[in-house]
């Protein structure tokens, strides 16, 4: 402390000595390197050492459920699975029955001690006599956990003067409506039994606007405004509400089946995201409220991008993808033919 003494000394007897405006920049920037500093800790022990929420406080091994949608694949498959085998009983929702029972099947093979159903509902021609019928069979569970995963992309980036209407009609339909009313369905009961945990599964496209997928890139942006605001609404209720910003996983939906270390498997990733539940990882360096980006790449990539705070480099990086993706798209489809 004593060999510090000559400098502190210095410091103050520039503050004093120097313009008031001097002294408030050297404020100012001692204020944002260490808001720095705080939110790059932040995301480092977020991400890598600190544990998330318990998901005991949700109702696991308590006789709870959990209500997955998408669940026939991918993602949401791999959530089903492995929600049932932290105690969870689980109904899955798709449009496909046959795939939905053989997913049933897999859990109960697995965890004999869970019980499962199954919905069916096609939430791209979903009327309001449909959700009645899904909103009837959730109340009449314990439902602990809601998992919006279901989601829709296109078939390829496409300008959108190039995109089919009913293609941008359906991506609507199911991540922006689907979301909404699923969630209309369940929070109730939720706000009765004073717990539940909501995960509304986003992606990096709504974060980065992406040319080529501007009707995807704007339904999941949606989902990052929508779950920010309802979680402020039920949080009085012990209800979590969770935007979980998603980069590429291997599934049908992303095209990609080769993992790498950016690009996990179902099975790595929703094992990051149940790990991590409360925590906002990635997302904790910028403070959005109710979003995590668990996954560690994902986690890193994001800071990134928050800390470069260069958009429309990023968009324009986006825009030269999904052209060469088009281009190489329509090149094997010829080939096809």
């Amino acid at each position: 402390m004593d060999a510090l003494q000559p400098i502190l000394d210095d410091v103050q007897s520039f503050l004093k000595t120097s313009p008031w405006w001097l002294s408030a920049l050297v404020a100012l920037g001692s204020f944002g390197a260490s808001r720095f500093a705080y939110q790059t800790l932040s995301v480092l022990l977020q991400t890598l050492i600190l544990p998330g929420t318990n998901l005991k406080r949700f109702g696991a091994k308590k006789g709870a459920w959990a209500v997955v949608t998408g669940a026939s694949d991918g993602i949401g498959k791999e959530f089903a699975m492995q929600l049932a085998s932290r105690g969870f009983n689980v109904l899955l929702v798709a449009r496909n029955t046959q795939l939905l029972n053989g997913v049933a099947a897999d859990i109960l093979a697995k965890y004999p001690s869970s019980r499962t159903d199954v919905h069916t509902i096609d939430f791209a021609a979903a009327d309001d006599s449909a959700y009645e019928a899904l909103s009837t069979r959730v109340d009449g569970l314990d439902v602990g956990i809601l998992v919006n995963n279901v989601g829709k992309s296109h078939a390829m980036p496409a300008y959108l003067v190039d995109t089919p209407l009913r293609e941008m009609e359906d991506i609507v339909k199911i991540n922006v409506g689907a979301t909404l009313r699923v969630t209309y369905a369940t929070l109730p009961g939720m706000i009765r039994r004073k717990r539940g945990l909501v995960l509304n599964i986003g992606s990096f496209a709504g974060a980065v606007p992406s040319p080529m997928l501007a009707t995807y890139s704007g339904t999941k942006a949606f989902l990052a405004t929508f779950t920010s605001a309802i979680a402020e609404e039920v949080r009085k209720h012990n209800i979590v509400v969770e935007h979980v910003n998603t980069y590429f996983v291997t599934s049908k939906l992303s095209k990609i089946r080769r993992a790498s270390a950016m690009i996990p498997t179902p099975k790595a990733y929703v094992r990051s995201v149940l790990s991590k539940i409360g925590l906002g990882c990635g997302a904790a360096y910028g403070g959005r409220p109710g979003t995590s980006t668990p996954y560690w790449s994902h986690a890193m990539l994001e800071y990134v991008m928050n800390v470069a705070g260069l958009p429309s480099v990023f968009i324009s990086y986006t825009h030269a993808l999904h052209k060469d993706i088009r281009r190489r798209a329509l090149k094997k489809a010829a080939k096809e033919q």
